[in-house]
């Protein structure tokens, strides 16, 4: 894990243990119309799912996540409810898979021979999450159980690789055989700051108009992290 991402990690923990660290509850002024979590921030390893022939993954992917969701109760106890959102999301991928254009600006991916110390692809995208949303809280209560499932749709707004080695730096953006629309299914449970997460997502990250070695490039991305919810 570089400095980066260590840094950011524990950042994201200190920020969750002050929003939700124990409270002085004033039971005279108790909102018992109170909604829940409406602000998240997830940190995530980023794996490749469903990888063709010839393409491996290596050192650490990481997804970094933000937004706002709406918390709406369903019901009297206000601890079932549905929760909708909008977020921004960020997510690389190291692998040995080289996308470059040619001179005619036409894509081409290949498996990478000799060594190198950096190749990634990196996607931007607008999220918007939809859950059904579980939970144990009252009104009076700052630490409680969730589960929180549902499905995640995304808009990538732009793409871009970077190959550092033997044969020098390799840029490109805008990858059009990248698909804009995502979509996935989600789910967080855990106890009060620390919650697991994670994210299966259900298309392709490129079109099927990416090959590599003749093979078409279906992977797909599955998301393993940490959810921290800022009321």
């Amino acid at each position: 894990m570089n400095k980066n991402v260590l840094f950011i990690f524990l950042l994201l923990i200190t920020l969750s243990c002050f929003s939700q660290e124990e409270k002085v509850v004033d039971y005279t002024k108790i909102d018992t119309r109170y909604r829940e979590d409406q602000f998240y921030v997830s940190v995530t390893y980023n794996l490749l799912n469903n990888k063709p022939s010839g393409m491996s993954q290596s050192g650490f992917s990481s997804g970094f996540h933000l937004g706002f969701i709406r918390d709406m109760p369903i019901n009297d106890k206000r601890n079932l409810a549905i929760g909708i959102g909008l977020g921004l999301s960020s997510n690389s991928y190291n692998q040995n898979m080289l996308i470059e254009k040619d001179d005619s600006n036409n894509l081409n991916y290949s498996p990478i021979e000799g060594a190198f110390s950096k190749n990634k692809f990196t996607t931007y995208v607008v999220e918007a999450p939809l859950e059904f949303r579980w939970r144990t809280s009252t009104a009076a209560d700052y630490t409680f159980w969730r589960v929180y499932t549902g499905v995640k749709f995304g808009y990538v707004v732009a793409n871009s690789s970077k190959y550092k080695g033997d044969l020098g730096t390799i840029k490109s953006t805008a990858i059009d055989d990248i698909e804009k629309l995502r979509y996935g299914l989600t789910l967080s449970l855990g106890y009060s700051t620390w919650n697991f997460h994670v994210y299966y997502g259900l298309n392709p990250i490129f079109k099927n108009s990416a090959k590599l070695n003749g093979e078409s490039i279906d992977t797909s991305s599955i998301k393993i992290g940490l959810m921290f919810y800022i009321l």
